[in-house]
C-alpha cells in the first residue's frame, strides 16, 4: 500500500538525532523523499544511512538555521535534487542554559533565540518563497509545551517557543488562500537521548514523568507521526494551530 505522503519531497532540520531523526525515518516510511539537515555532518549522515537501510530515499545537507545564506542554500538543494519542496519540518533547536530570568546572559538569550526563533523564521521565509512558486505546501514548526506555558529557569527557550507559535499563526493566515498550510507541534516530555540521560536520576525522572498524565515519556516517532499527518491530505483543513503532542501535560 502507498504511504501517507507517498512521493512527497520533505525537509527536516535538526535531523541528526532525537525528534528530527525519528521524523525523517517516519516520513521515509510513509513514502516521502527526505532532505536531512543538521549542523553536524556526522550525525546527519548517520540519519541518512538509517533511512536508506530502511529502504527510504534521503540526502544530507549541512546547514546552520540561524544563518540566512545556509537556509537559502538548503531549500535550493531540495529543489535541485527533487524539483520541489512539499513539506518542511522546522525542528532544529537548542534548549539553552537552565537559569533564572535575572541570572540569564545576553549570550545565552541571543543564541537561543537565534536558533529557536530566528532559525524557524528563516526556514519559513525560504520555504514559503519556494512553495509559492510551485503552488503550495505544508510547513510544521517544532514549538514546545514551553510555548504554551511558562518554563521555570528556561526563559529564553520559552520566549522563543512562544514566538514560534506566533509566527506560525501569522504565516498561516497570510498564506491560507495560497495553498500553504503552516502549523506547529508542541512536544511534551519526549524520550530523546538528553531526556533519557536526565531520567537516569530517579528524582529527575519522577519530576519529568510526574508532569505527564499518561504516565510515560513520549516516543520521538510519535512526534514524527504527527508531522507526517500534517504533511498529508488527511489534514488538508488544518492550518494555524499549535498541536500539543504531550500526553495530556497541557490539559492540566
Amino acid at each position: 500500500m502507498p504511504g501517507l505522503i507517498e512521493g512527497k519531497v520533505t525537509l527536516v532540520t535538526g535531523a541528526g538525532g532525537g525528534i528530527g531523526r525519528a521524523t525523517a525515518l517516519v516520513l521515509a516510511r510513509e513514502g516521502a523523499k527526505v532532505l536531512v539537515s543538521d549542523v553536524s555532518t556526522r550525525r546527519g549522515e548517520e540519519t541518512v544511512g538509517l533511512v536508506r537501510e530502511a529502504g527510504g530515499d534521503a540526502e544530507f545537507f549541512k546547514a546552520d538555521v540561524s544563518r540566512g545564506s545556509d537556509v537559502e542554500a538548503l531549500i535550493a538543494a531540495a529543489v535541485t535534487k527533487w524539483g520541489r519542496l512539499d513539506g518542511a519540518h522546522n525542528n532544529a533547536g537548542i534548549s539553552g542554559q537552565i537559569v533564572g530570568v535575572a541570572e540569564d546572559t545576553e549570550e545565552n538569550w541571543d543564541r537561543t533565540l537565534a536558533v529557536d526563533l530566528k532559525g524557524v523564521w528563516l526556514c519559513m521565509k525560504y520555504e514559503i518563497l519556494q512553495m509559492l512558486r510551485q503552488g503550495g505546501g505544508s510547513i510544521v514548526n517544532t514549538a514546545s509545551t514551553a510555548g504554551l506555558l511558562g518554563a521555570v529557569r528556561m526563559g529564553a527557550y520559552a520566549a522563543a517557543k512562544h514566538g514560534v507559535i506566533g509566527i506560525t499563526k501569522t504565516a498561516a493566515l497570510e498564506y491560507a488562500r495560497l495553498n500553504i498550510r503552516v502549523n506547529a507541534i508542541c512536544p511534551g516530555v519526549i524520550g530523546t537521548p538528553p531526556i533519557l540521560h536526565w531520567m537516569e536520576n530517579p528524582k529527575t525522572r519522577d519530576a519529568l514523568l510526574g508532569q505527564e498524565p499518561i504516565g510515560r515519556a513520549g516516543r520521538p516517532e510519535e512526534i514524527g507521526q504527527a508531522v507526517a499527518w500534517l504533511f498529508s491530505e488527511a489534514s488538508s483543513f488544518v492550518t494555524g494551530v499549535a498541536i500539543p503532542v504531550d500526553g495530556g501535560l497541557t490539559a492540566q
